[in-house]
């Protein structure tokens, strides 16, 4: 419950103590797993001092037991090994700490521990975590390599040695952490992280030289696998332990065999690389000269074509056809220009035949009033009338007169 206090009500520190105390005491005892960190057994003393820690987050608590309870695990139980213990939450009042008062202890057995990984490996495989799709492929030639391995390793000098001797100009941003140890997983995660977040790193390799199945726990740590499934960069896992594989080689970009087997595969060989690219540019050399020689007698072929031999004869036959057009076409106008010129002649010797100025040739002559109206009938033209007589070769005026009184013949 809430305590109501105030600035002007506080509550000694004392009554916070004892109160804090009361509340832990309610939890009941309990069990617990971690990793033992710091063990203290003074001669004669009839309780030990132990300092549990959780291998996956930097969290620890002190652990006090009788002698005879740790007697009974004494001969299995170290430093850095894994236990449960059943124990009771306690609160000393007086210094304001916490501590467990364990009752009995039980080591972590290598079996139980690989029954666990198998367990948490099926769950992180169901999540996908270990599918192929989400592996990314390696730079041919990484410019920066993050390597993440312990201090003054033969890890390190593998990777380094083997790398620079295949490839003088390689780079190497190195993070030197514990990898065993309560220390292991925080140590790697933060390493892995910030080469992550590098911009220039294009690869990280995380080595170790192998180790028994309790060394290389922190390698199947969850949080760990979950920090290298969320990176951006290629990872490459490098423990170097065959019979016994741990988490990281499953969610790793790439799985090495041993640190050198990923300097191998991370770095090309120079040397190979010169001979490839020899051998590259003597293939390119075959093609291409492959390539002009084939087009060389392609052209040869060409070149030979009686076309190619004598180009003017295709002119020539074209200027025969030509000719023979343009003669034929002249022959055919010609022909229709006589023609044209027949029906003409006919067309006009009709026309003149049936025009006026021919029926006035043979000595006809046309009456014109002196409006220019023609004269068709005797009985339009009066007496005295000035007519105009139209002639062929001329006119001239004509006067009209009486026309005598018609004789009748005699009987």
């Amino acid at each position: 419950m809430a305590l109501n206090t105030s600035p002007e009500a506080p509550i000694p520190v004392g009554q916070v103590s004892r109160l804090i105390g009361g509340w832990i005491d309610r939890l009941g005892a309990v069990w617990v797993e971690g990793q033992i960190t710091q063990l203290s057994r003074r001669p004669g003393a009839g309780v030990v001092f132990l300092t549990l820690r959780d291998p996956s987050h930097d969290i620890s608590l002190s652990v006090t037991c009788y002698r005879t309870v740790f007697d009974q695990v004494a001969d299995v139980v170290s430093e850095g090994a894994r236990v449960v213990v059943h124990a009771k939450p306690e609160w000393y009042a007086p210094r304001g700490s916490l501590s467990l008062r364990a009752a009995e202890i039980k080591p972590v057995g290598v079996g139980e521990l690989l029954a666990r990984l198998e367990q948490l490996k099926k769950s992180l495989a169901a999540e996908g975590l270990f599918a192929a799709d989400r592996k990314r492929p390696l730079p041919f030639l990484p410019q920066l390599i993050g390597l993440v391995c312990g201090r003054a390793s033969a890890a390190e000098r593998d990777v380094l040695e083997n790398a620079r001797h295949r490839w003088p100009a390689v780079r190497f941003e190195v993070r030197n952490v514990p990898v065993q140890g309560v220390h292991a997983v925080p140590g790697v995660v933060a390493a892995i992280e910030e080469l992550d977040a590098a911009p220039d790193v294009d690869v990280i390799i995380v080595a170790r030289g192998g180790g028994s199945v309790e060394d290389l726990l922190p390698f199947s740590d969850e949080q760990l696998v979950r920090t290298v499934a969320a990176c951006r960069t290629p990872l490459v896992s490098a423990i170097g332990h065959e019979p016994d594989s741990p988490l990281l080689d499953l969610v790793a970009d790439l799985r090495a065999s041993t640190p050198t087997d990923a300097a191998k595969r991370v770095v090309p060989d120079v040397g190979e690389e010169l001979v490839r690219v020899g051998q590259l540019r003597e293939r390119a050399l075959r093609c291409v000269t492959a390539h002009l020689d084939r087009e060389e007698r392609g052209l040869a072929a060409a070149r030979a074509r009686p076309c190619m031999e004598r180009p003017q004869r295709m002119v020539d036959e074209r200027e025969q056809q030509i000719s023979a057009l343009a003669e034929r076409g002249r022959r055919t106008l010609g022909h229709l220009l006589d023609r044209a010129d027949s029906e003409l002649a006919h067309t006009r010797a009709r026309v003149v035949a049936l025009s006026p100025a021919a029926t006035l040739r043979r000595g006809y002559a046309v009456l014109q009033h002196a409006d220019g109206s023609v004269v068709r009938d005797a009985g339009e033209v009066t007496p005295e009338e000035e007519l105009r007589a139209r002639v062929a070769e001329g006119e001239f005026t004509v006067r009209a007169v009486a026309a005598p009184p018609a004789v009748t013949p005699p009987a």
